[in-house]
């Protein structure tokens, strides 16, 4: 499982950017598996899986079950 650092959190939005080996990823709210969207902070460690956007908008991979790292 990938480990990277939570870049940028919009929490009126629900969604964030995570930087990881592969460059940084799109992640919504909806991905976070374990805790509270709002309990992410910028420079918190994560682990997350990619997948691929299945929402006909091409824009590429995004992050999935998104978890505190520690």
């Amino acid at each position: 499982m990938p480990q990277g650092t939570i870049k940028k959190i919009v929490n009126d939005r629900g969604f964030g950017f995570i930087s990881g080996e592969k460059g940084d990823l799109f992640f919504h709210r909806s991905a976070v598996t374990s805790g509270v969207f709002e309990g992410l902070a910028e420079g918190q460690e994560v682990l997350y899986e990619v997948e691929d956007s299945s929402d006909g908008r091409g824009r590429g991979p995004r992050a999935a079950d998104v978890r505190p790292a520690r």
